[in-house]
């Protein structure tokens, strides 16, 4: 007989198989999270999931592809909140602020940090092959902003001087550095420095003041837009994810 060491593919299960997946990768994550890789074991995540060790094992044979399902699970997350259309495809500074707004407006972004930088600050630390994965990830997030700025260099909206990796390795860099600061500070101060500032230098690139820009709001403001994205069901649940 031989040993499958391959985790299942999900496209090739029945919907309840998806769903058992899918909870085991979610609490997989929580455990990764609160424990670290090498804290978290089989016997801990078979009781959290509520799933024998047989099926723990049909799943994800190995940690390491474990591990690999957990990144591919925690990035699309990221991901499909990113890409959601309430950012307008960050076309616009709008959409910047929009989405700067939504994580300094929510609550538990400073007291959980960022679900994707929390996972990999544990995945570094271990000698699993998984970084080249790990490392996708943070490509694809950071290609959602820099595909948006390149997008407002085609409307004209900034100019054609601006860098769109560079930035989007910026904006990328003040919510992972801010999130991090703010989490041991206890306190959104930091993060939302780091992203309002991000943001205004990418401003700096604007064509005309007309050029679907605003300018930096009061701080009694600075949460209309995203009391609205929170109001409109984008944090809930997935924000947990999100920040978790």
């Amino acid at each position: 007989m031989t040993v499958t060491t391959e985790a299942r593919d999900p496209q090739k299960l029945t919907e309840k198989g998806q769903a058992t997946r899918a909870r085991i990768l979610e609490h997989a994550a929580e455990l990764i999270y609160a424990k670290g890789v090498h804290g978290t074991n089989n016997e801990q995540l078979r009781r959290a999931a509520g799933v024998s060790g047989s099926q723990l094992n049909h799943y994800f044979p190995t940690k390491e592809c474990l591990v690999l399902a957990v990144i591919a699970w925690q990035a699309e997350n990221v991901l499909t909140f990113h890409r959601d259309e309430q950012f307008a495809r960050f076309d616009s500074l709008d959409a910047f602020r929009a989405w700067a707004d939504f994580y300094i407006g929510y609550e538990h972004v400073y007291q959980e940090g960022c679900s994707l930088g929390s996972l990999a600050s544990e995945i570094v630390k271990t000698d699993l092959d998984v970084h080249d994965q790990l490392a996708n990830a943070f490509d694809q997030w950071r290609d959602t902003f820099r595909e948006g700025i390149e997008r407002m260099q085609q409307l004209g909206r900034i100019s054609a001087e601006a860098d769109p990796a560079r930035l989007a390795n910026l904006l990328l860099a003040a919510f992972q550095g801010g999130t991090l600061l703010a989490q041991v500070a206890r306190n959104i101060t930091p993060l939302k420095d780091a992203l309002q500032t991000a943001i205004d230098y990418l401003q700096t690139f604007a064509t005309s003041p007309d050029a679907d820009v605003i300018a930096p709001q009061a701080d009694s403001g600075m949460h209309e837009t995203g009391d609205r994205l929170v109001r409109e069901g984008v944090s809930g649940e997935h924000g947990r994810l999100l920040a978790r």
